[in-house]
């Protein structure tokens, strides 16, 4: 049975890996909590036999990061990506486009992507959209076959800002990820339109 001590030693563990992983993400651009989680682990030379820190510590982490060096940087980047999400949601108004990550729930900083998902009928009309609008993207290769995996994931810039799209097939959309954030367009327009503050507003899944 663990004593006091180990309990108390894997608890330091877990807050130093949370600091460090919140910290590559901050400065690194990571946007994977899992990836950045790992990575820090591996860094401090802690095994797998260590519990890692769940999502929720990592956020706690990173936010109080930004707060303490980015502070004021970072509320004019996350402000900035939320005015290119409102305009990029617009131009895709048809594929039923959502926005999360970090732009969404305040933790995005200097190198995040801009993480939209659509819901199209067929992932091919997005990129024949982009086609006739002689927009430039990179095809990226969806991670398979992990759970809730996009069909297709296309790269590019939008207003200087850097973008994931996501494509999932339209019967996903009523699915979405547990305990993930998202937000329509009007979410992010009261965003926006909000006195400051970096707080996501709840999945309505509203119709428009």
């Amino acid at each position: 049975m663990p004593t006091s001590a180990h309990a108390s030693r894997v608890a330091a563990v877990r807050r130093e890996i949370a600091s460090l992983a919140a910290r590559m993400m901050a400065e690194d651009g990571i946007s994977d909590f899992g990836f950045a989680k790992r990575k820090a682990a591996r860094q401090l030379g802690v095994g797998d036999t260590v519990a890692l820190p769940n999502n929720a510590e990592i956020e706690a982490e990173l936010r109080a990061w930004q707060a303490l060096y980015q502070d004021d940087e970072q509320a004019e980047r996350l402000r900035e990506m939320r005015l290119a999400a409102a305009g990029l949601m617009r131009l895709l108004a048809d594929f039923r486009p959502y926005l999360t990550g970090g732009a969404l729930d305040g933790t995005a900083g200097r190198y995040s992507e801009l993480e939209i998902e659509v819901f199209p009928e067929s992932a091919k009309e997005v990129e024949i959209f982009f086609l006739n609008q002689d927009f430039p993207y990179e095809h990226r290769e969806p991670r398979r076959p992990a759970p809730h995996a996009p069909e297709a994931v296309l790269a590019f810039d939008w207003e200087d800002v850097p973008v994931r799209l996501s494509i999932y097939h339209t019967g996903a959309e009523r699915a979405g990820k547990r305990g993930q954030e998202r937000a329509r367009l009007a979410q992010v327009e009261a965003l926006l339109n909000a006195p400051a503050s970096s707080g996501a507003p709840s999945d309505t899944d509203e119709q428009s």
